[in-house]
């Protein structure tokens, strides 16, 4: 599936969409909701709420597409309001009081003594969808946006509020429950970055 970030819309399509064609409309909503989910689905573990903040980003995606400028991709700019959505869930309230009544970490999602991995079936030892959903909210969400979707430390620190070191503590810790997931059929192989890019 291609990525959302790369996903382009010709101008005339978008203006169309812009002046209420339902026809573009449709076109524009068929072109990136498949990318859109895919990327909500990896950030969020709960489906159900998945599905709740894509309804949400597509819906924002043409309230704001008048806004759209063109100096990125299409599916970079819709790819910002997903990110954004998912983030304001992570840190709403209500999102945090859940965590907290399920597990002992602490409200943002982060380690806490608590945390545990449960390993996954040898069938299922290298669905990385399963593994990605063992990790507390924080780190999947670091993960992601770090290996897959290109941001740098810095960025992510900013979606968070937080310092450059809590980024890179975060991508660290994770890639270390990602090796106890797949350590049972790996043996002593270990678990590296999906990509070296050389990003700070």
């Amino acid at each position: 599936m291609t990525k959302l970030v790369e996903i382009e819309i010709p101008e005339d399509l978008l203006r169309r969409a812009c002046a209420g064609d339902v026809a573009a409309q449709a076109a524009v909503y068929t072109a990136t909701a498949p990318a859109a989910f895919a990327l909500i689905r990896r950030l969020i573990a709960n489906r159900a709420m998945a599905e709740d903040l894509f309804q949400d980003t597509m819906m924002t995606m043409f309230q704001c597409l008048p806004e759209f400028r063109g100096e990125a991709p299409f599916g970079a700019w819709l790819r910002q309001i997903a990110v954004s959505k998912c983030l304001m869930y992570l840190r709403s309230p209500w999102h945090r009081a859940r965590l907290h009544l399920e597990s002992n970490d602490d409200a943002e999602g982060t380690y806490g003594s608590s945390t545990l991995v449960t390993p996954a079936p040898v069938a299922e030892c290298f669905d990385v969808e399963k593994a990605l959903a063992s990790l507390p909210p924080t780190a999947r969400v670091v993960v992601w946006l770090y290996e897959v979707e290109g941001y740098t430390h810095g960025e992510i620190a900013g979606f968070f509020g937080r310092s450059v070191s809590f980024s890179k503590s975060q991508l660290a810790r994770a890639h270390l429950r990602l090796r106890e997931w797949f350590e049972p059929s790996r043996g002593e192989e270990t678990c590296t970055s999906i990509q070296s890019n050389g990003r700070t």
